[in-house]
């Protein structure tokens, strides 16, 4: 196991960075005007990747030109994973110019890219190294847009969720043991999402010193998944089913909106009240309606399919009837049902949850078979208790 550090973080005006290295730029048409007159880069070369296609990534890693010195990757989306992959691919350093504090995949060490599965998307996680460094311009993320520009909370807010599943796998031995169940470490993350929820309102009015904290939950979470291996302590459920979106519908739609209305409908599913996530997210400028409830009740219809594409870690999904109640109370509470006499998928034959699997494929420990029934710091009502 290797335990991957974080990038430098350095606070400094863009233009004041001085860049002597040759350059490979990643970016989009759309971030790039955003910086070009502040950022001066002794560009070599440049590309504008849009689609999260693990082969582009591939090919764009092994045809980077031998004089290129550093990476630059500008904005957040394709761009940021593909420029990861090609300097991992070609030791070479990457510093990261991010727009917004949309999400904390500038911190990551690793990439997000889809790969086909016979006639199917799926998202993978590409093995790269964390940036060298990453440039915080404050005005630079002051300016971003309302929607963006503190959208980070999303992963935030997915804490909730994401420990509730750790402990429900736990409940039922499902954890391997190099992921069991830890509550000091659900401890931390519970933390992390109830500051969040009290930064909200600030963070959607663009309060600078909220985004600072904001920053510093988003780095504090991917220490901790580094440390432990693996992200169980803050992802789960809402983090898979936005997953399997990204690789099934408009991959241009950012990953907090995608990502905000999954942490609504798994909260539900877990039997909490998602009232005080929608307002988090909403008071932080999050938007909430930009997944279809056609392309969502789609992936419910196929989740077995898609749980196995993907290979996902045990969450409450592994157990999901999509044509029980409590789906159908989710889907409602979550804001993406279906109104009645529009579209409806045709109803499938019975299929068994796809949880019913071997247990001794998982592995949980005697540990985790004997936890009470009732979670403790990974229950949603003690995070939102403050």
């Amino acid at each position: 196991m290797v335990i991957w550090p974080l990038p430098r973080i350095t606070f400094q005006e863009l233009s004041l960075v001085e860049e002597t290295r040759r350059v490979a730029l990643l970016t989009s048409a759309e971030a790039w005007p955003v910086v070009s007159d502040h950022l001066a880069l002794p560009v070599l070369i440049q590309a504008e990747p849009s689609r999260y296609d693990r082969a582009l990534f591939e090919y764009l890693a092994g045809n980077l030109p031998s004089a290129v010195e550093v990476v630059y990757a500008v904005g957040s989306g394709a761009p940021l994973e593909a420029a990861k992959v090609v300097a991992a691919r070609n030791d070479v350093p990457l510093v990261v110019v991010p727009l917004a504090l949309d999400g904390t995949s500038m911190l990551t060490p690793y990439a997000v890219a889809t790969e086909p599965v016979a006639d199917r998307q799926r998202r993978v996680r590409l093995s790269a190294t964390p940036a060298a460094e990453v440039i915080v311009d404050w005005d630079v993320i002051l300016s971003g847009p309302e929607s963006l520009r503190g959208a980070g909370i999303a992963e935030m807010l997915g804490i909730v969720t994401g420990l509730l599943d750790w402990r429900y796998a736990a409940q039922r031995g499902k954890n391997p043991r190099a992921e069991r169940f830890q509550p000091w470490a659900a401890g931390v993350t519970t933390d992390l999402a109830k500051q969040a929820i009290k930064s909200a309102t600030a963070i959607g009015q663009g309060d600078r010193e909220a985004l600072q904290t904001l920053l510093s939950l988003m780095v504090v979470a991917v220490q901790m998944g580094n440390s432990l291996g693996h992200a169980r302590a803050q992802q789960g459920s809402e983090h898979y089913l936005a997953d399997i979106l990204a690789a099934t519908t408009n991959p241009a739609t950012p990953l907090a909106e995608l990502l905000g209305p999954c942490v609504l409908f798994c909260a539900a599913l877990h039997g909490q009240d998602p009232a005080p996530l929608r307002d988090a997210l909403s008071e932080a400028g999050v938007r909430l309606d930009q997944i279809r409830a056609t392309d969502f009740t789609l992936m419910l219809s196929a989740l077995s399919t898609h749980l196995a594409d993907h290979g996902f870690p045990y969450s409450i999904l592994n157990d999901l009837d999509p044509a029980a109640d409590e789906v159908a109370s989710a889907l409602d509470a979550a804001g993406l049902a279906l109104l009645t006499e529009t579209w409806a998928v045709p109803a499938p034959e019975r299929q068994a949850p796809p949880g019913e699997e071997s247990a001794a494929e998982n592995s949980g420990s005697d540990e985790d078979a004997a936890l009470p029934a009732q979670p403790t710091a990974a229950s949603a009502a003690d995070t939102l208790s403050d």
